[in-house]
């Protein structure tokens, strides 16, 4: 079976055919550690976790994911002067509470997480060779600047396919000493104003480097002159990839083979962002909602396609999750964690639905189809067969990261299940004392043990093999 993805560089589906055999290298653009994030901060590492998991157990690939950490920025600067916190501290602060957020969220951890800091020397090697090859060039003003030089290279534009002269100024850096006001920095000479912690020694003079540089020099290192595929958030697109590809190939580096680019989370039709004041922090988002029904609904829609936030998008992730595991629960009597041994067979049609751009919608319904069968073979008897189809749901929802049974989701904290354990053991006591009632055609006693179960936020099914209970979102808060 073949991977396709959506090329954003060539607008179309393509099958993905690794550099190595056996192997996948991805690079993706991590946070700039301003401020904590916030959903849609993270929504690119929930969609690339979902790519790096289904090419590991769909396809058995080795994949290396690279993640880096822009740690030094004028943001950072500016908030490091209003705060009269140090820089590093701010930025550091900040990367730990976006770890934080990521592993609450079931994100696996990237194969490396370089920060920009500590990759100087690499970018001055890179710099160096722009200089040779008469794409960049150091400002003569003494400033310490050095620019790339846009129309030196031709295919300037050909990711977001525009032309050079219709594109806006690069604002990245103040305009001095530049050839074109498009010319964007590859190295920021420090100015009178900035702490000098802020800056590094190098040929062209003190200063710190250019966003685009960074990730260039670092997927370099850890991925090689040519590597798979390069992805990040689609307002990255321009400038920051186009700016990327550029200093890149005119290096002489092959660069990415693919490019993808994951879509916003918006609120009220516009991108959730600090400026806009609608942020969602997660670790706030999290007190109040299970962190598995946060990534839930950070997973289920296509990563190409916008998420509009709305007040109860993520408790209808939490039913979705609740009728997984309500089935799981049953299917597999007392065990609170299991994770997939490999040798389930997923459904075609799961398979088929990942492999067409990661269609996470189709797979969800596949596994919410899986479960309804799963749910029919205990109403039946059959126990044996529910435990396999509960297997196969496991192994389902652990590509996407939203088993409920991951360990991951219980680390450290046991309080959740001990207390649904607790319930279950209250609540089978009242079905049993509602079913007594029943076989004695007492139905005034049956019916008031389910209006006390429904007040309570408990609501009973009836089936061929017994009473099923769940919670009913919103009773008893």
């Amino acid at each position: 079976m073949t991977l396709r993805l959506f090329d954003s560089l060539t607008r179309e589906l393509r099958d993905f055919v690794p550099v190595v055999p056996g192997k996948a290298g991805i690079y993706i653009c991590g946070l700039t550690t301003q401020a904590p994030p916030h959903l849609g901060h993270v929504r690119f590492a929930v969609a690339f976790d979902v790519l790096r998991r289904w090419m590991t157990r769909g396809h058995g690939l080795e994949v290396t994911l690279v993640r880096n950490v822009t740690d030094i920025d004028d943001k950072i600067l500016a908030k490091s002067t209003d705060s009269g916190e140090q820089w590093f501290a701010l930025s550091y602060r900040n990367e730990v509470e976006t770890a934080a957020a990521l592993t609450a969220l079931g994100v696996l951890p990237p194969s490396y997480e370089p920060r920009a800091t500590g990759h100087v020397p690499e970018m001055v090697t890179l710099m160096e060779t722009l200089i040779e090859r008469g794409h960049a060039y150091a400002a003569q003003d003494g400033s310490g600047d050095v620019y790339f030089d846009v129309r030196s290279w031709p295919a300037y534009g050909e990711l977001t396919h525009q032309k050079v002269d219709d594109m806006v100024d690069a604002e990245d850096a103040d305009p001095r000493g530049k050839r074109d006001p498009r010319d964007f920095a590859l190295w920021k000479g420090r100015k009178a104003d900035e702490p000098e912690t802020a800056s590094w020694p190098t040929p062209f003079g003190t200063g710190r480097p250019g966003w685009h540089l960074e990730c260039s020099a670092m997927a370099r290192k850890y991925l090689g002159d040519t590597f798979d595929i390069h992805g990040g958030g689609v307002d990255l697109r321009f400038p920051h990839h186009e700016n990327e590809m550029a200093q890149s190939r005119s290096a002489g580096l092959g660069f990415a083979n693919y490019w993808l680019h994951n879509a916003w989370v918006t609120m009220g039709g516009e991108k959730m962002s600090k400026s806009l004041g609608n942020s969602l922090r997660v670790s706030e988002v999290v007190k109040s909602h299970r962190p598995l029904a946060v990534r839930y609904y950070l997973t289920a829609a296509h990563y190409r396609s916008m998420i509009e936030f709305h007040e109860g998008s993520i408790e209808e992730a939490d039913t979705a999750v609740e009728r997984i595991e309500g089935f799981l629960h049953r299917a597999l009597p007392g065990i609170t964690t299991a994770t997939p041994t490999g040798d389930e067979e997923l459904p075609a049609e799961f398979r088929d639905s990942m492999d067409d751009d990661l269609g996470v919608s189709g797979a969800l319904a596949v596994i919410h189809e899986t479960v309804r069968a799963g749910n029919t073979a205990l109403d039946d008897g059959d126990h044996e067969d529910a435990a396999t189809i509960a297997r196969t749901v496991i192994a389902m929802t652990d590509v996407l990261g939203v088993n409920p049974f991951d360990p991951a989701w219980s680390a450290g904290d046991s309080s959740g299940h001990d207390a649904l354990v607790a319930l279950d053991a209250l609540v089978q006591e009242r079905i049993r004392a509602r079913a007594h009632a029943r076989s004695a055609r007492d139905y005034e006693t049956a019916d008031a043990i389910r209006v006390e179960l429904a007040a309570a936020g408990i609501a009973l099914e009836d089936t061929a093999a017994g009473a099923r209970w769940s919670l009913v979102r919103g009773k008893g808060e």
